[in-house]
């Protein structure tokens, strides 16, 4: 039976070829996004499955009513969990600072050749980390000993077997190869890393790449390190977070009760979690993921709606075969299956079409720098298969049940008279009411993109208050700051060297609680490491005050620079007024107060600014910025001529300042503009088709009215605006319905930046323009090409 449905729907898609082209075509593209999407869904599901104690393991969060929820945690815990804790198996921590920083690190040290964590023993257990080489009981033991992947091994050594060879790793010293884990690429975990070195190694560290030995007992500093514990078997996570509470209160309530707050997070909620700071591996936040999904899912519901309005307007041309099958004894359930089986060849089609899509769209999305940091292959191993039939059922199913229903339903002259007019709304019909919904959800979009594009125009090109142009850094590696400073200086092209910690604007922020006296209230406060040419190499001037005296750096060390915003935070009157007054960083420390700058934007551009200081601490600084007049190729030459002569035996690391400072936008904003403009882009393409597809069966339906109408004297132009009169007047209440909600939609995420564009009258008239400039040349297109038909060819029958 389900044979012989195929086989007829096979024939009924080759009879009306410009429908099936439509639909498989529209649901084909939808398809491909969705399949996209699942692959994503999949890849990041993998994450920690494949550990078998994945359901007793936790990480200890740190959460803050004042600051948003950290995956790092102070490494004082370890002890507490125990010494007091019962139920806790294993305890493991993990400590950055190793090498490069981060993997999610957007440019990384070149002359540091690894990148990863200081580790306990014990997450190679936890993490269930196999040793191709070297004693997993010992390989994390003793100090300055670092455990490779097999690929790191591999570019950094020609033997394979380096166990004993030794690594230097920037200033933090030499470290001796001890173990090479087993290569496993289809297990996929959230911790990403290069290398492992002991975590015994970090008290003999001093002041090494921000790496103090007060940190493992200190509790007030929660953002140096991640912890995760074992549970026994059997033992509830929820009495060890009991105790996490009362482990809390007991050590920060004398100072503050609110200050910090201890959660535990399951191991496999982690990928696809929710978006913490401080996230030990590159992972997509679970409502990116929900963002995306709905964004496939509206395009796959708009492909639907093509194939509903399409199916139900073909009816008419179908109405006598569902005749003659009712008058030959055929079922309801038989003619339903029949273009259920339509629906789901249909879909089936489509997702062939779709994968082809999806195969040649890959390499494009493999250079996408946020698949990159991923690390998404997007895979098609066996397991996406089963999925992806689902997938195509649902589709099918979907797409075609409700004409299944309608077209089943009826009898032959019910089909035949009134069911192109069945009303869905007080004066719409289904199709009309679909597509009404199609151009709303259409238009929707092109303002999301139009929005977008603006939005991430607008971080790129907004005035910061300092100067961005004709700057270049070059980070130090250990190198003496002023030894390359002084020999840079030296060239025609550079105009003025400046070293500092980090630049402003990039989203890196540093911070610390500061308070006017010892009993006064602690307030957060930004800093940046910076000496006595910063000012003028960014072009910012004092309000009030003076700068750093460069006759006298040590003098420097204990004064402080603050912006107006932090002169309000304090109350400190005016800037005139907080000149000479003293700040207490960390209820220890004292800085006086020098000088005042302006506001300028320091934070990335999604938050609002907020008070800020400018520290002298020669020994923070990470990078000297350069600014040069002249090429981009001429300063180049210079830096590396300079380098060289400084630093003979090390390689330039250099990056311009307004790339660096964009690399954020440019990667995630960059890419959302670019999957709401494609999804816009699809929206409207696949309404269009769909438009073009009613269009196409209202002129097929018309041709003997056109031909009489022609007869008694209409003009071709007359003819094609009634034809598409109906059409126009669609899409004018798809804008109506279509511009609030849009308004709407977008408002919600606008509203949560704090320097953001508006829906103002050049977005809605471009939006405007594109939709009526499409629905035009689609439905006039079919309207012309019916008006200019010859009247005696379709009346020479008649």
């Amino acid at each position: 039976m389900w044979k012989n449905y195929f086989k007829v729907a096979f024939r009924n898609l080759l009879r009306y070829k410009i429908f099936s082209f439509i639909n498989i075509f529209g649901l084909g593209v939808s398809m491909a996004l969705s399949l996209i999407v699942i692959t994503l869904v999949l890849d990041q599901y993998k994450y920690d499955k494949h550990n078998t104690q994945k359901e007793r393991i936790f990480r200890v969060n740190t959460l803050s009513e004042k600051y948003r929820p950290t995956a790092t945690t102070t490494m004082a815990l370890k002890d507490v969990f125990l010494s007091e804790f019962t139920g806790v198996e294993k305890v493991a921590r993990l400590k950055r600072g190793f090498g490069n920083q981060s993997m999610m690190d957007f440019k990384q040290d070149v002359n540091i050749p690894i990148t990863g964590y200081f580790a306990d023993p014990e997450v190679l257990d936890l993490f269930e980390l196999e040793l191709e080489m070297g004693n997993p009981a010992t390989a994390l033991s003793d100090p300055y000993s670092v455990v490779l992947t097999r690929a790191t091994a591999n570019k950094l050594f020609r033997t394979p077997d380096p166990i004993g060879e030794v690594i230097k790793v920037g200033a933090q010293g030499e470290f001796k190869v001890t173990g090479i884990l087993k290569e496993t690429p289809e297990l996929k975990s959230h911790l990403l890393f290069e290398g492992l070195a002991s975590f015994s190694t970090v008290p003999s560290l001093t002041l090494i790449d921000s790496i103090s030995t007060n940190v493992l007992e200190s509790w007030d500093h929660v953002y140096e390190g991640y912890m995760y514990i074992l549970l026994n078997d059997g033992y509830s996570p929820l009495e060890i977070q009991e105790n996490l509470h009362k482990t809390a209160k007991a050590h920060y309530a004398a100072e503050d009760p609110s200050k910090h707050h201890f959660q535990l997070q399951s191991l496999t909620a982690i990928a696809l979690g929710p978006d913490i700071n401080n996230s030990i591996g590159p992972f997509l936040p679970r409502i990116f993921v929900i963002f995306l999904g709905g964004l496939a899912l509206i395009i796959m519901l708009t492909s639907c709606f093509n194939y509903t309005n399409l199916s139900i307007a073909r009816s008419l041309t179908r109405a006598k075969e569902i005749g003659i099958r009712k008058v030959t004894g055929a079922k309801r359930s038989q003619l339903f299956s029949q273009f259920i089986s339509e629906a789901i060849l249909t879909a089936f089609l489509a997702m062939l079409f779709s994968w082809i899509i999806v195969v040649f769209a890959k390499p494009f999305l493999l250079n996408l720098r946020l698949v990159q940091l991923l690390k998404w292959d997007f895979s098609t191993s066996l397991e996406v298969y089963p999925y992806l039939i689902g997938f195509t059922l649902i589709v099918g199913l979907l797409a075609g049940f409700f004409p299944a229903v309608i077209l089943s339903s009826f009898q032959p002259v019910k089909v035949l008279k009134d069911l192109g007019g069945m009303k869905l709304f007080s004066r719409f019909g289904l199709r009309k009411a679909l597509l009404v919904l199609q151009f709303a959800i259409s238009l929707i979009f092109i303002v999301s993109a139009i929005l977008v594009f603006k939005q991430t125009d607008l971080f790129l090109n907004k005035d910061r208050g300092f100067a961005v142009e004709d700057k270049v850094l070059v980070k130090l590696n250990n190198s003496n700051s002023e030894q390359l400073k002084a020999e840079l200086i030296n060239y025609s092209n550079v105009e003025s060297v400046s070293a500092i910690s980090h630049i402003p604007g990039a989203g890196v922020t540093m911070g610390d609680e500061f308070q006017i006296g010892p009993e006064a209230e602690k307030y957060e406060m930004d800093y940046f490491n910076v000496d006595e040419d910063y000012l003028a190499s960014m072009g910012i001037g004092l309000i009030a005050g003076k700068n750093f005296n460069p006759q006298n750096p040590e003098s420097n060390k204990s004064k402080i620079l603050i912006n107006q915003l932090a002169v309000e935070r304090f109350g400190f009157g005016s800037p005139t007024e907080a000149v000479g007054q003293v700040l207490l960083r960390g209820n220890s420390t004292s800085y006086e107060i020098i000088g005042v700058v302006p506001n300028y934007i320091h934070r990335h551009l999604l938050v609002q600014d907020a008070p800020m200081a400018l520290f002298f601490n020669p020994e923070e600084f990470s990078q000297l910025q350069v600014k040069y007049s002249g090429s981009d190729e001429a300063i180049i030459a210079t830096l590396n001529t300079a380098w060289n002569k400084v630093n003979p035996d090390l390689k330039l690391d250099y990056d311009f300042f307004e790339v660096e400072m964009n690399e954020m936008y440019n990667v995630f904003f960059g890419i959302l503009g670019k999957v709401v403009g494609l999804v816009a882009f699809l929206a409207v393409m696949i309404s269009c088709l769909g438009l073009l597809g009613m269009a196409t069966y209202a002129a097929e339906v018309k041709t003997k009215e056109v031909a009489i109408r022609k007869t008694l004297g209409a003009t071709v132009s007359g003819i094609a605006l009634q034809l598409s009169l109906g059409f126009i007047k669609l899409v004018g209440i798809a804008i109506l319905l279509g511009l609030p909600a849009a308004w709407f939609v977008n408002n919600l995420w606008l509203q949560s930046l704090a320097y953001r564009v508006n829906m103002g009258v050049g977005t809605i008239a471009l939006s405007l323009l594109f939709i009526s400039v499409l629905t035009v040349l689609t439905v006039g297109s079919q309207a012309l090409r019916a008006a200019l038909l010859n009247p005696s060819t379709n009346l020479r029958n008649e």
